[in-house]
């Protein structure tokens, strides 16, 4: 799933635990924020593949020159 796929779906979810009528105030927030702190990660995780990619395709022509690929 992708990363902007990945936090929709994390949005709906968000949503539906604040309308719900089954789950208590207690129960919303401590899920609500379960749910932000998934989000921040899912964010911080695009940011490090991201760079990592800039990483990678900077040090490939070093690799090919020594030989290594």
């Amino acid at each position: 799933m992708s990363s902007h796929k990945h936090h929709e779906h994390l949005e709906r979810i968000k949503d539906a635990v604040v309308n719900s009528k089954e789950l208590t105030q207690e129960e919303k927030t401590n899920t609500i924020k379960h749910l932000e702190e998934w989000v921040a990660e899912d964010k911080a995780e695009g940011i490090f593949t991201e760079e990592l990619l800039k990483i990678a395709s900077g040090i490939r022509p070093i690799l090919v020159e020594l030989g290594l690929l």
